[in-house]
C-alpha cells in the first residue's frame, strides 16, 4: 500500500506511543458526563458550575505555547476549547505525557479523553482547564481539516473544505467529522421519523413489520430487484412497497397499522431517486382519503414546527414555503387545465398521444391512458407546485389500488401531496371490493403484456384476503427521504442518505 508522508509519520508516532508503554487504543470504558453543547448553553461563570467535567472527542486544532497549550476538541454535539498545562496532566518529574505525547505524537483527528473544570478565558471564550488527558484512538490517516479566516468585511471564509459531493457520499464518515451541517441534516431526519412515530402512536396505531423478501412484489408500479432462495427453490423479490401486507392486517382486525419500511425499486437514479429508499406507510380502518388529507396536513405542520423552532415557514432553494397556511387542493384534471389551458378529462388514448406530441411531452408505445396523463401532469404541472398542494381524484387507469370515486365516474379517491415541485406522499381510499380489485389487476397484467415493465402483477393471496372482507380503509405512503430533503433544504436525495448507492469508484 502506498502511503503519503503524513500517513507514514502518523504510523511512526503510533509505534513510538506504544514503545512509551501507552496503548493508543485502550480497551477500558471512558465514561463521559457531559457534552460540549450542554456546557456552552449552561455554564455560569459566577456559579462556577461544571467543576468536574469528563469529555471525549477528536483533536481538531492545537496551539502549542511552551509549557501550556490551547486546543479544540469536537464531540458528537460540537466543539469546545481546552487549556492544557504540562504540570496539571503530568505526574511528578515525568513530563512525557505533555512534552512528548501531547506536543509531538498526537495529531489532528486523534481521539482523546479529558477531565477538568470549565472557565472563561480573558477573551470571554468558554473553555475546559484540563486536569487529566488520555489517548483513546490514534488516527493514522489525516483529516481534510477545514480552516477558517475572516475577510476585511468580517465575513468568515472556509478553506480546504471537504466539499466534493461525490467524495462526501462515498466517505460519509469524513463528511460527518468535518462538516457539522451534514450532521445536522441527519439529526433532523431522526427527529422527523420520531415525530411521525409519536403522532401515530398517540393515535393508537400499531407499529408492525412485514416481509422484505416477497414471492410476489406488489403495492406499487415499479420494477423489482430479483433474487433466488436456494432451499425453497423459488425466485423472490425485494419489496417495492409494503401496502398489500399492511392491508392484510386490516383484514385481520387491526384498526390502524404502520411501518417504516426499506423499499427497493430497480429503476433510474437521480437527485430524487435512490434504488433503496424509506417509506412510512399507514392504514386506518373506517376512514377515507378526505379524512387522511386533514390528518396529514396537521401531522406535517406539527413535524415542521418540531424541527424548525416552532415556525411553519421554511426556505427551500429560492422559495419560502409555509406549512401553516391552508393547503390548496386541485383535482388532477383541474391542475392540468390550470397549467396547460387544456381539458383532458374526455380524451382517449389516441387524443392524449396527439396532445403529448403537440405540447412536447415524451411518451412511448407502452403507455396507456393513465400513464399519458401522468406524464402530462409531471411535465407541465408538478414543477409549478411550490407551496404544499393536494392533487386529488385521479383517473382510474392511473390507480389500480384506489377506490372508485363515490360521485365521479372514471376517477378514484386518491391524492398526492406535491411540495417544492415533488411528490411527498401518495394516499387512497383503498379498494375493498375484491371483484373490482381483480379487474384492476387483470388490466395491469394486460399492460405488462403490452410491454409496461412497471405494471403490477396479480396477487391471488391478497385477493383472497379481500374476499374475507376488508373494512373501508384509508392508506398512505410517505417518502421519508424526500420529506427530509424538503424540510432540510437539501438539493439531492444523496444528501439525506448516510450511504447512498454509488457507481463503483473505479468506474
Amino acid at each position: 500500500m502506498s502511503l503519503s508522508e503524513q500517513e507514514e509519520q502518523r504510523r511512526k508516532s503510533r509505534e513510538e506511543i506504544i514503545d512509551l508503554g501507552i496503548d493508543p487504543y485502550p480497551s477500558d470504558t471512558f465514561d463521559v458526563n457531559t457534552y460540549t453543547d450542554e456546557i456552552k448553553n449552561n455554564f455560569d461563570e459566577k456559579k462556577k458550575n461544571y467543576k468536574d467535567v469528563v469529555l471525549a472527542g477528536r483533536l481538531m486544532s492545537r496551539r502549542i505555547m511552551g509549557s501550556a497549550s490551547f486546543a479544540e476538541i469536537q464531540d458528537s454535539k460540537g466543539k469546545i476549547q481546552i487549556y492544557v498545562r504540562r504540570d496539571d496532566i503530568c505526574d511528578g518529574d515525568d513530563k512525557t505525557l505533555y512534552n512528548t505525547i501531547f506536543k509531538k505524537k498526537l495529531d489532528l483527528g486523534d481521539i482523546i479523553g479529558i477531565s477538568g473544570f470549565v472557565f472563561k478565558t480573558q477573551m470571554g471564550e468558554i473553555s475546559i482547564h484540563v486536569k487529566e488527558l488520555k489517548v483513546l484512538s490514534k488516527s493514522v490517516r489525516p483529516l481534510p481539516v477545514v480552516k477558517e479566516t475572516t475577510d476585511e468585511e468580517g465575513e468568515a471564509k472556509k478553506h480546504d473544505q471537504f466539499s466534493n459531493q461525490e467524495m462526501k457520499y462515498r466517505r460519509r464518515y469524513i463528511d460527518l467529522i468535518v462538516n457539522p451541517e451534514s450532521r445536522d441534516i441527519f439529526v433532523k431526519r431522526s427527529l422527523i421519523v420520531n415525530e411521525i412515530r409519536n403522532i401515530l402512536n398517540e393515535n393508537n396505531f400499531l407499529e408492525v413489520e412485514t416481509p422484505i423478501l416477497q414471492p410476489i412484489y406488489g403495492g406499487a408500479s415499479a420494477r423489482p430487484f430479483k433474487t433466488y432462495h436456494n432451499t425453497l427453490d423459488i425466485p423472490l423479490y425485494l419489496r417495492i412497497a409494503n401496502e398489500l401486507y399492511l392491508k392484510r392486517l386490516i383484514v385481520g382486525g387491526f384498526d390502524g397499522v404502520f411501518e417504516f419500511a426499506k423499499d427497493f425499486r430497480n429503476e433510474g437514479m437521480s437527485r430524487f431517486h435512490n434504488p433503496e429508499f424509506t417509506q412510512c406507510e399507514f392504514y386506518v380502518a373506517y376512514k377515507d382519503y378526505i379524512w387522511m388529507m386533514d390528518f396529514v396536513e396537521e401531522m406535517f405542520t406539527r413535524i415542521v414546527k418540531k424541527i424548525n423552532d416552532n415556525s411553519t415557514k421554511l426556505i427551500c432553494g429560492d422559495d419560502k414555503i409555509d406549512f401553516g397556511k391552508k393547503w390548496k387542493r386541485y383535482t388532477m384534471y383541474e391542475a392540468i387545465e390550470k397549467f396547460t389551458s387544456i381539458d383532458v378529462s374526455e380524451m382517449d388514448e389516441n387524443d392524449l398521444r396527439k396532445l403529448c406530441k403537440d405540447i412536447k411531452v415524451k411518451t412511448d408505445k407502452t403507455m396507456g391512458r393513465g400513464k399519458l396523463i401522468d406524464e402530462i401532469f409531471g411535465e407541465k404541472c408538478e414543477p409549478n407546485l411550490i407551496q404544499p398542494t393536494y392533487i386529488t381524484d385521479y383517473p382510474i387507469e392511473m390507480s389500480p389500488l384506489a377506490k372508485k370515486h363515490r360521485s365521479k365516474d372514471g376517477l378514484v379517491e386518491r391524492f398526492e401531496l406535491i411540495c417544492n415541485g415533488k411528490e411527498i406522499c401518495n394516499a387512497f381510499s383503498e379498494i375493498n371490493d375484491p371483484l373490482d380489485q381483480r379487474k384492476r389487476f387483470e388490466e395491469q397484467v394486460r399492460l405488462g403484456n403490452k410491454g409496461d415493465d412497471e405494471a403490477m402483477v396479480l396477487d391471488e393471496d391478497y385477493l383472497s384476503a379481500l374476499e374475507y372482507g376488508m373494512p373501508p380503509t384509508a392508506g398512505i405512503g410517505i417518502g421519508i427521504d424526500r420529506l427530509t430533503m424538503l424540510l432540510t433544504n437539501s438539493e439531492s436525495i444523496q444528501d439525506v442518505l448516510f450511504f447512498p448507492q454509488m457507481k463503483p469508484e473505479n468506474s
